[in-house]
């Protein structure tokens, strides 16, 4: 609104020569200061309405999907453990990346489609499904860079999968197909529900964040085969197929099969811990 548009509707004649030069100063703001004064505006609101200090919350970036999307339970699971969530959305320019990590105090990997077998030496069987390679690079790099930069990482699913490829681990691209010891069924729709049961190694992470046994929903058909250098099997399902995995010497690069966002946004708090130490690891990083 001007100066002009402003009178047109209101009774200038009842305003005096201080008030119209004062609302003519007014207007006469610039866009840039009018835009700070937004923004202040809407930071007081927002301290007002949550009534607390976010600078010492830890910004925890979240892969996104092809689609430059995230499920809400991703968001909902680390609002939750007292992080800050943010989408990084799909690049394949390593400089963005690099420049985005710097932003972040933590990276969480999401789940997704299938990674494409000719990342770890194989070549596709009828079986795989859906592949993104754009994604694949965007992913692979991503962890990778937040590796390389010291963050704490979380993998989830895909993202778990992901890690191991990244720092050369290679996977069953179909587990009824290749993982000859399997007995249970891995791929079950619905997230909130326990469908199994994971053993977890005795001394790892893992065990420290849920005990020695857990019960964990199951979406998955492709799984870790041999472990990357580096990292130690946490996790293993009643069948043998590999449920999570860790980085040795790291407080917190780890991975799992299952999805422990989805019991957090339902109000299960059994795997939060996997949040909380993702965030209490990267808020004392900070």
């Amino acid at each position: 609104m001007n100066i002009q548009s402003f009178f047109k509707y209101t009774n200038y004649r009842e305003i005096n020569k201080y008030h119209y030069l004062c609302y003519q100063r007014l207007f006469s703001m610039t866009r840039l200061k009018m835009k700070f004064v937004s923004v202040l505006m809407i930071f007081m609101l927002g301290t007002i309405l949550y009534g607390q200090d976010n600078s010492n919350r830890p910004i925890i970036g979240i892969s996104a999907s092809q689609l430059s999307s995230v499920g809400s339970n991703y968001v909902k699971a680390v609002r939750k453990a007292g992080g800050i969530p943010v989408v990084i959305t799909l690049t394949t320019d390593v400089d963005e990346m690099r420049n985005v990590i710097k932003t972040i105090d933590g990276l969480i990997m999401t789940g997704g489609e299938d990674v494409h077998p000719n990342r770890y030496g194989e070549e596709p069987i009828p079986e795989l499904d859906e592949v993104y390679l754009e994604r694949d690079e965007f992913d692979l790099n991503l962890v990778r860079i937040a590796v390389e930069e010291g963050l704490p990482v979380l993998g989830i699913c895909r993202g778990h999968q992901v890690m191991n490829v990244a720092f050369g681990g290679t996977l069953y691209q179909d587990i009824p197909t290749q993982h000859s010891s399997h007995t249970t069924i891995h791929r079950v729709g619905a997230k909130n529900q326990i469908h199994h049961y994971v053993n977890v190694s005795e001394g790892t992470l893992l065990q420290k964040l849920v005990g020695d046994r857990i019960g964990v929903n199951t979406s998955h058909h492709q799984a870790l085969k041999d472990i990357a250098p580096g990292f130690v099997v946490s996790g293993v399902s009643d069948d043998g197929v590999i449920e999570a995995f860790e980085m040795v010497g790291r407080p917190c690069v780890i991975g799992v099969q299952f999805h422990p966002e989805a019991y957090v946004a339902n109000g299960n708090d059994v795997l939060l811990p996997l949040f909380t130490h993702l965030i209490q690891t990267a808020a004392s990083d900070k």
